[in-house]
């Protein structure tokens, strides 16, 4: 064992003791600091994890959109599943509408979906609490649980939807009537803002309240497991014409996840400064140690002990603690979700043993500067 090692054990486990007291405390403050650390990261963390797969099981990794609309989207949908890495694609149609129920209205966005490929793309009818996509049809809607409560319908109720179209139509002195329509289930995915205001129907059903035709808005993709997003975002576009694109889910959540990436890193800065106090006392504890230990440091420099060793310390902490980039994320959740990463909790243990080790540098530094031959003279 090297002496230095052989030193440093000396001053934490002295002859008779255990574990001392000022051992334990500095230990102690430091371990609270990464124990909350762990904590706040592992929520904040758990956030984002249920942000990617909500938005994956509800619309896939990719989604192809078009300023315009996508006209032909079946020869579209069978080209997008020909590249490599593609599982499956399904069309949609999502756009704004105004429902009413027994005089209560609700501005809600319906969803379109084509009931003969949903299934293979989206993990929909897992999050149905009452019903089934099963039940859908071109006169029947599925309305998400905290917007079925605002307006008090249930499973069996007709509703009226009226689509957007119908300023346009009073504006030319058209008469455009409300499309009636029943409920057949009731939809809860755990996000408070997709739970108060989407709902679902079938891709003609949207197609008619939105005058698209034969047009849809978009294609959602499923990839096939393990295969990159963004990897298969770019094979995608170099199949698509200029005018369409396919953004993995980041890119089209980017509004979304910055808020989310914002506050991760916020918050995640902020406590830890708590280690950074709980450095403190280290430095404390250790500056004491040194000035009362003048003499035996001094007797050290002269048995031939020097103090280049810091630099080696500060070199160290310099390769390890590069700036990581934390995840994005914005957050509506009905309930606290967590998920630990490992990237997560070994940056924050490394930030730790960096700050310290930063901690411990002030009173070896002290103890360095001393003169052998001054610190001997020291009473």
């Amino acid at each position: 064992m090297p002496w230095y090692v052989h030193l440093a054990l000396r001053q934490l486990f002295p002859t008779g003791r255990r574990f001392p007291f000022f051992t334990l405390i500095s230990t102690l403050g430091v371990a609270l600091g990464v124990a909350l650390l762990v904590i706040v990261m592992s929520v904040m963390g758990g956030f984002a994890y249920e942000i990617r797969h909500m938005i994956v099981d509800t619309e896939g990794e990719v989604q192809v959109v078009a300023r315009g609309g996508i006209a032909d989207y079946p020869s579209l949908v069978k080209r997008v599943e020909s590249v490599p890495g593609v599982e499956a694609a399904t069309p949609y149609a999502r756009d704004e509408v105004m429902i009413r129920f027994k005089d209560k209205p609700a501005y809600p966005v319906l969803r379109g979906l084509d009931l003969s490929s949903v299934e293979r793309v989206t993990q929909l009818g897992r999050y149905v609490r009452v019903g089934s996509l099963d039940d859908l049809d071109d006169d029947s809607i599925i309305l998400s649980a905290q917007l079925a409560a605002s307006v008090g319908a249930s499973v069996g109720d007709a509703i009226e939807v009226y689509s957007p179209l119908i300023v346009d139509r009073l504006s030319a002195d058209e008469v455009f009537l409300p499309r009636q329509v029943r409920v057949v289930g009731i939809l809860e995915i755990g996000h408070q803002q997709l739970d108060s205001s989407t709902a679902y129907g079938t891709l003609r059903l949207a197609q008619d309240l939105y005058g698209l035709g034969s047009t849809v808005h978009g294609i959602d993709v499923r990839l096939k497991p393990g295969v990159n997003e963004d990897d298969a975002a770019a094979r995608i576009n170099a199949a698509l014409p200029e005018d369409i694109r396919a953004l993995s889910w980041e890119d089209s959540f980017s509004d979304f996840l910055w808020v989310l990436n914002l506050e991760r890193g916020m918050i995640f800065f902020l406590l830890l400064f708590i280690v950074i106090v709980a450095a403190f006392s280290v430095t404390s504890s250790l500056l004491i140690s040194v000035v009362r230990k003048t003499r035996e440091i001094g007797l050290l420099g002269a048995l031939g002990g020097r103090p280049a060793f810091r630099n080696n310390v500060v070199l160290w902490i310099t390769r390890v603690t590069q700036r990581e980039e934390v995840l994005r994320r914005f957050y509506q959740f009905s309930e606290l979700p967590s998920h630990t990463s490992g990237s997560t909790v070994a940056l924050i243990v490394v930030l730790t043993v960096a700050i310290s080790t930063l901690a411990g540098l002030l009173p070896a530094l002290k103890a360095a500067r001393l003169k052998p031959v001054e610190a001997l003279r020291s009473e």
